[in-house]
């Protein structure tokens, strides 16, 4: 009986100190290294990709951001404030309080097939839109000019950047809705545009937040 006891006593130790051992290893010791490793060579990455202006983090270069106005009495869409660069629709899977500077909750597409008539229906809504908004005195869109981008969301539904396309369409409306020279806007376009990644990944694009820091600094004449 005796090393009996003994020998669960001697196997409850191990086991405690196994559980210590591994505790400290995986538990504290692995995440600090991982942690240390990131924060001194992935600086960026690791914090969030994080976009400052004057001083304080406004956003992620991973998530676009909406530019709209406040909600009036009685609206439940807001409307956007034509006086900056739009990204693409938020159309997604939820809505939320919470994050005020972003629709979506969710990550995801609308799951809804290209001849689903609602699908349709939001592109047809859009594109006329995006014509309406970005017409003004002198230039006038031509629907044919209206790009894919700027009429539906990504699949994740969380895309912060546009196609230079989709960013040129839309630098007369925001150089009259600022008072700017058209060709200072369209300068600030062609500094933001960012070619394939490596020269072969992805597509040339503009990420839309780091677009309107530089559009707001101009205004503000930094």
């Amino acid at each position: 009986m005796n090393n009996s006891v003994t020998n669960t006593a001697r196997l409850l130790g191990a086991g405690l100190r196994a559980l210590l051992v591994l505790t400290l290893v995986t538990g504290v010791l692995y995440p600090l290294v991982v942690t240390g490793i990131a924060q001194g060579l992935f600086r960026d990455s690791a914090n969030g990709s994080e976009i400052t202006a004057d001083g304080e983090v406004v956003g992620s270069s991973l998530i676009g951001q909406a530019y709209n106005l406040p909600l009036g009495e009685g609206q439940e869409t807001p409307e956007p404030d034509l006086k900056w660069f739009q990204g693409r629709p938020q159309n997604g899977l939820g809505s939320n309080s919470v994050n005020t500077q972003y629709q979506l909750i969710l990550s995801g597409a609308t799951n809804r097939s290209g001849d689903n008539p609602e699908l349709i229906q939001w592109v047809t809504d859009a594109k006329a839109a995006v014509v309406e908004d970005n017409s003004v005195p002198g230039y006038t869109v031509d629907p044919d000019e209206v790009p894919a981008d700027a009429v539906t969301s990504s699949g994740s539904g969380l895309d912060p950047d546009i196609s230079p396309a989709y960013a040129d369409l839309q630098v007369h409306r925001v150089a009259e809705r600022n008072g700017l020279p058209v060709d200072e806007v369209q300068g600030l376009v062609d500094e933001h545009t960012e070619g394939r990644t490596l020269g072969f990944i992805g597509e040339p694009r503009v990420n839309v937040l780091e677009l309107n820091i530089a559009l707001r600094e101009l205004v503000r004449g930094d």
